[in-house]
């Protein structure tokens, strides 16, 4: 059964340690689940942004953990 994990980096692509622990997921769909209900703490933490790998094969990312041009496309809306 494959593995699904998270690499947590800075902007330049440094690795670094995440906020908070990680565990091995057994489906991309939970992998992702997991990074979408804790992002918020892991930029906090100091992670810019994610990279998942499916095993040892890159499935997509870099991903940015930030928000950036959220503020502007509400204030848009509004």
């Amino acid at each position: 059964m494959a593995a699904w994990t998270w690499r947590f980096e800075k902007a330049d692509g440094t690795e670094v340690q995440p906020a908070v622990q990680p565990e091995e997921f057994t489906t991309q769909g939970d992998a992702e689940s997991w990074v979408g209900e804790y992002w918020k703490a892991l930029a906090e933490g100091g992670a810019d942004q994610v990279t998942l790998f499916e095993d040892a094969r890159e499935i997509y990312g870099p991903m940015s953990l930030h928000m950036e041009g959220v503020e502007e496309s509400e204030d848009a809306s509004a």
